[in-house]
């Protein structure tokens, strides 16, 4: 016998549950709970989230339309393995974005700029108040560069920047698996926002390209191996 909803409890709309699912295969992918190369068939997810397979197939089509997944209509699906080449141009045109949100900051006044201020009393502190939690230094860290180019005023660069940290924030995420990594980020967003307090742009563009830098060569070195390192 079917269970009685009642209407306390509302059966989720169509819309609404594909737009959940949606979101935790987003997820899973992106906590490496789906690592590159996983195979899934439509009805182990439909199983797994207690749903039935329109909303689940809706999900998977939106998630391969964004370049996450891989449809094989005789085998199932497959999460997209990483495209480094294309990780590396995306983090090309963030140096860029940032570089000249940077540029515009210097013609603003620094101490009227809240989420200046914000980015600030998160990163310049002293090293025995850090974390040293990969995920919230990672989330942090994305917090950092987007306030940086949010700051600067300009709706359409912060839209553009708002997709490309979308696109490359799986990847990011590796780059704090190790706690060398966590503690260099602290020193060199602290010394970037030394220098655009400083109204030093020049400098400040300098220290935040060779931050991205060593961040783009830490996905050069990431492996599957490492990957698997790095599931929770």
């Amino acid at each position: 016998m079917q269970p009685i909803i009642s209407a306390q409890t509302p059966k989720p709309r169509p819309a609404n549950l594909a737009e959940r699912i949606y979101r935790q295969l987003k997820q899973d992918i992106f906590e490496f709970r789906l690592l590159p190369g996983d195979r899934f068939s439509e009805g182990e997810v439909a199983e797994r989230v207690q749903a039935s397979r329109t909303p689940v197939r809706q999900a998977l089509y939106r998630l391969e339309r964004e370049g996450y997944l891989e449809v094989y209509f005789r085998s199932g699906w497959r999460v997209r393995a990483f495209d480094f080449a294309y990780f590396e141009e995306l983090y090309d045109v963030r140096i860029v974005l940032e570089c000249a949100a940077l540029a515009r900051l210097e013609q603003l006044d620094l101490k009227q700029q809240p989420l200046i201020e914000e980015i600030t009393r998160t990163w310049r502190l002293e090293p025995s108040h850090r974390l040293r939690d990969a995920h919230e230094v990672s989330a942090l860290d994305e917090r950092f560069h987007c306030a940086l180019v949010e700051a600067a005023g300009n709706g359409e660069m912060t839209r553009m920047h708002r997709e490309i940290t979308e696109k490359i924030r799986i990847i990011r995420r590796l780059d704090f698996t190790q706690t060398a990594r966590i503690y260099a980020t602290y020193d060199e967003h602290a010394q970037i926002l030394d220098a655009v307090l400083a109204c030093q742009t020049a400098k400040a563009q300098r220290l935040l390209t060779r931050h991205i830098e060593l961040s783009k060569q830490e996905v050069r070195k990431i492996t599957l191996h490492r990957l698997h390192i790095a599931r929770p």
